[in-house]
């Protein structure tokens, strides 16, 4: 796993999260005719579509920029899904890479059999600070579909939270040039002890 130059102690992939010994909080954003009764009912309701891909993304501040603090249409309600580790680690296991790269697939064929093949795609985004810009380093963005969608709506989900009210409220103290008081109610995310990735380039 590469270092990113001159700071050798923030590798340039990791997947960082907010865990426990048994579950990992990822984020998503939907409209609030799915996001409300999904966190309602502790369950996707029955009209999110499971076929589709789906992303899930366990990074807080990442969700944010691709939200925009929950003000883009139809991202105006943000969940924090409290999944299974198990569910988590064995798509990470079966993933491909979204995107071909030489040093790890070996030729663009062998990536699209494996593409084909997988119903889970990675991609690594910049992680983003408070102000929303981009860092030197990246943050695991998981896409999911077919029957890896639905595992996660209907068998590794644990729990749903409707968070907008603390996406809101910290926002507002970073317009507010408080980024402290904003960093100090962020979700604790911390290195997830994942095993070694080579095949997704980490």
């Amino acid at each position: 796993m590469s270092d990113v130059p001159n700071a050798p102690h923030v590798p340039v992939r990791r997947i960082r999260a907010a865990h426990t010994d048994t579950t990992l909080t990822v984020y998503q954003a939907y409209a609030p005719r799915l996001g409300v009764p999904a966190a309602r009912d502790g369950r996707f309701p029955a009209d999110w579509k499971r076929e589709r891909m789906t992303w899930i993304k366990p990074s807080f501040l990442w969700m944010m920029y691709r939200c925009g603090w929950a003000a883009k249409p139809d991202q105006e309600t943000v969940l924090a899904v409290e999944i299974t580790r198990e569910g988590f680690d064995g798509a990470l296991r079966e993933a491909c890479l979204s995107h071909y790269v030489p040093a790890v697939h070996g030729d663009r064929e062998a990536w699209r059999r494996t593409l084909s093949r997988s119903p889970v795609r990675v991609q690594w985004d910049p992680e983003r600070n408070l102000c929303l810009d981009p860092l030197p380093y990246r943050s695991l963005q998981l896409g999911l579909s077919g029957r890896a969608s639905r595992a996660y709506a209907d068998a590794w989900t644990v729990s749903i939270r409707d968070v907008t009210p603390l996406v809101h409220e910290i926002h507002a103290l970073v317009r507010a040039g408080e980024p402290e008081a904003a960093r100090a109610l962020l979700p604790v995310e911390t290195a997830y002890p994942a095993p070694p990735l080579p095949h997704l380039g980490a």
